[in-house]
């Protein structure tokens, strides 16, 4: 959900200044044919929570452009509210609508609509096969299962905690995170009967997402900064479901976002203060899978009066994106950095980006 009322005491303080240290001016993107054979990085934008604005924007890369509204332009009707995330499967876009309690299914050249899922709060979804794919959700106790070929929910499966959140697939197994404060484990579950096989225990509480690195690895971020759950990274072995290890951070670090390079041998995520303190855990951080401790230092650092909301790193350049939010009451913005740091450009988007999806 978007932060907006913590936004608007920002943008009321001062508006925060990219373009002083980037060589390319915002590229106001267009709207022009959305359908393109390019490559696209495409952005979710959340749009501000219950005002039914979310919208999808991609970046062409080769004609390096941004093309915004995307499902408007191609269907003539808004999208929902609270565009989570999303994915892409056989041709079709899954996008993830949290708040309008759907998943709408799009034509991934034209964005024309071609049919929708109700689902409970959904949040993300992971493809398994063409038979199979899961949904996890907010609030209930429920990950819901469908059949990504009908389109159509199959089955649920029964959780011990709530909000099921991030979600990955490593070796026919699937991992999910339920992001309760009471929570110390991530489910595993096996797709040939749906049955949740094992609770697997991690270093903190209210594990939220989960990635894969290079040594097929399980990295577990946790903690919820609101309920004084402190952030941690878990490294786990999903083979033995042992821990390998826990890397915690202070109490004012609150970990957002995480991602890996494409060697997927560092881990980068993002630490937001929503005050926009100066000298606070605040900005882009990276470690890489050997650590064995938290780093102190921003790779990227925020400024003042201001913090990221989402984070991706491009697997064929290692560009990393990130996403400026702006408050929730502008439009946000897409920073595009080199593996080393450096600023490269920046787009202008909608409101919210909050989710990178590469093809």
């Amino acid at each position: 959900m978007s932060q907006y009322f913590k936004g608007l005491i920002l943008f009321c303080c001062s508006i925060v200044l990219f373009t002083a240290c980037v060589k390319d001016k915002p590229n106001p993107g267009n709207t022009g044919n959305p359908a393109t054979e390019d490559r696209k990085i495409l952005i979710a934008n959340e749009g501000v929570f219950g005002n039914g604005n979310a919208s999808l924007s991609y970046i062409n890369t080769v004609t390096d452009s941004i093309i915004n509204n995307v499902y408007t332009i191609a269907n003539n009707a808004p999208l929902g509210d609270v565009l989570q995330s999303l994915t892409v499967w056989n041709g079709k876009l899954y996008l993830v609508v949290n708040n309008s309690n759907k998943i709408v299914i799009v034509d991934k050249k034209t964005f024309v609509k071609q049919g929708e899922i109700s689902v409970n709060q959904p949040r993300y979804i992971q493809i398994v096969d063409q038979h199979k794919a899961y949904i996890t959700s907010m609030y209930g106790r429920r990950i819901f299962v469908l059949n990504p070929t009908t389109n159509q929910i199959t089955d649920t499966i029964t959780t011990t905690n709530k909000n099921n959140e991030g979600i990955t697939l490593l070796n026919n197994k699937v991992y999910v995170c339920p992001w309760d404060t009471g929570c110390n484990f991530i489910y595993e579950i096996d797709p040939s009967t749906n049955v949740i096989s094992r609770q697997i225990n991690i270093g903190g509480y209210a594990p939220t997402q989960v990635l894969v690195d290079k040594n097929q690895k399980l990295w577990v971020l946790a903690g919820n900064h609101t309920y004084n759950k402190p952030s941690t990274l878990t490294q786990l072995d999903p083979f033995s479901g042992s821990m390998i290890k826990t890397i915690s951070f202070g109490s004012d670090a609150d970990l957002i976002k995480p991602a890996f390079n494409p060697a997927k041998d560092t881990i980068y995520f993002i630490g937001v203060n929503y005050q926009g303190t100066a000298n606070a855990y605040n900005g882009i951080y990276r470690m890489p899978i050997t650590a064995t401790q938290a780093p102190t230092q921003a790779f990227i650092a925020a400024q003042q009066l201001q913090y990221f909301w989402a984070l991706g790193i491009d697997p064929a350049t290692g560009l990393i994106y990130v996403g400026d939010p702006k408050g929730f009451i502008q439009k946000g913005s897409v920073l595009v950095y080199r593996p080393d740091g450096t600023p490269v450009k920046q787009f202008l988007a909608e409101l919210g980006p909050g989710y990178f999806y590469f093809e």
